[in-house]
């Protein structure tokens, strides 16, 4: 495998009157420009794109879709191209997931932080041709705010953990009747990691779950036994905060897990199953911009038409000056090339 370190030059920034504050330096990473970017979110000059969500169309991978958190405002719903599809009024929702169930439907759910004391989790069918979502009702989060949210197929039903902002984890598993959420759901004992935590990621082939604790680093929850911090915020390899996690299962138990490095605008790439460190990517200046301070990122692997023919990843930018935050579009197989992986 080629190494994806290499040394770089050290930069030095003045300001008038003295040096300027460098932002936090991980170690060294690649560079990869991104395809495209969605249209800005509606609420402008603040902090407000927070998480994407991927929905592969396997009739038409180029008419895939991705539906995206204003969490001033609500949700969004983008082409591949880009442009905005629909637009749900829904709050201040944070984070958001969705699993396809084939005939049950596309189920998108968001983490509902409008009630900082009472999370709950809003859940929507997504319409493939229209691109609308429709509202089926909600489900408790938890006591306390409402944060991050992952979820996958479970069966017939869904599982779905709600990250609260202290790092509790609420775990609950559902389906869908006559296409609302029931009134009867199955609840797990809840978990914790020790301080704030937001994103996370199912595997979905033995069920792990994986959570970004934004200080300390990421930790794995096994189906069955104690849960363990598989990567540590050592300034190098993950630079707090620690935010969105992806993942990109190969075979029975490989692949990739993302996380975003948040601390240095930058992303880092861990091999499963033993979580050795890959390497580290930036989206860099190019068509379509860098991406900044990111939130939120999602990755498919599958085949996403002309474009995206080897994957999709989807990362949120914090600087999209002189327009509000968005969304950007790297191919995958980009990513892999400079990582040469």
């Amino acid at each position: 495998m080629r190494s994806a370190f290499f040394a770089l030059p050290l930069v030095a920034v003045l300001a008038a009157g003295g040096c300027a504050t460098l932002p936090p330096a991980g170690g060294p990473a690649v560079a990869v420009q991104a395809s495209g970017e969605t249209a800005p979110v509606g609420t402008a000059n603040e902090d407000a794109a927070d998480d994407p969500a991927i929905w592969a169309n396997p009739a038409d991978p180029a008419a895939g879709l991705v539906v995206a958190t204003d969490k001033k405002g609500g949700l969004y719903v983008y082409g591949l191209d880009g442009s905005q599809k629909s637009f749900t009024p829904a709050g201040r929702v944070n984070n958001v997931d969705l699993v396809d169930l084939g005939t049950g439907g596309i189920v998108v759910i968001a983490s509902d932080r409008n009630d900082p004391a009472n999370a709950k989790l809003q859940v929507y069918l997504l319409d493939p041709q229209s691109a609308q979502l429709r509202s089926a009702g909600a489900l408790g989060g938890g006591t306390g705010e409402a944060y991050g949210v992952c979820a996958r197929r479970d069966g017939t039903g869904i599982r779905v953990a709600s990250i609260l902002k202290d790092g509790t984890i609420y775990e609950q598993k559902f389906s869908l009747l006559r296409g609302h959420v029931p009134p009867v759901v199955t609840a797990m004992p809840p978990r914790k990691v020790p301080t704030q935590a937001e994103g996370c990621v199912y595997d979905p082939r033995d069920g792990a779950l994986y959570v970004a604790e934004e200080d300390a680093g990421i930790w794995r929850f096994p189906p069955a036994g104690p849960e363990s911090l598989v990567a540590h915020a050592d300034g190098a390899m993950l630079v707090a905060d620690v935010e969105g996690l992806a993942i990109a299962p190969e075979g029975t138990d490989g692949g990739y897990l993302v996380a975003s490095s948040q601390g240095d605008s930058a992303y880092a790439v861990f091999r499963l199953p033993g979580f050795e460190p890959v390497g580290r990517f930036r989206i860099a200046a190019g068509t379509f911009g860098a991406t900044e301070e990111t939130d939120g990122i999602d990755l498919s692997t599958g085949n996403f038409g002309a474009a995206y023919p080897g994957g999709l990843f989807v990362a949120q930018d914090g600087q999209n000056a002189p327009h509000a935050q968005n969304f950007k579009l790297v191919p995958w197989q980009a990513i892999r090339d400079a990582l040469g992986l």
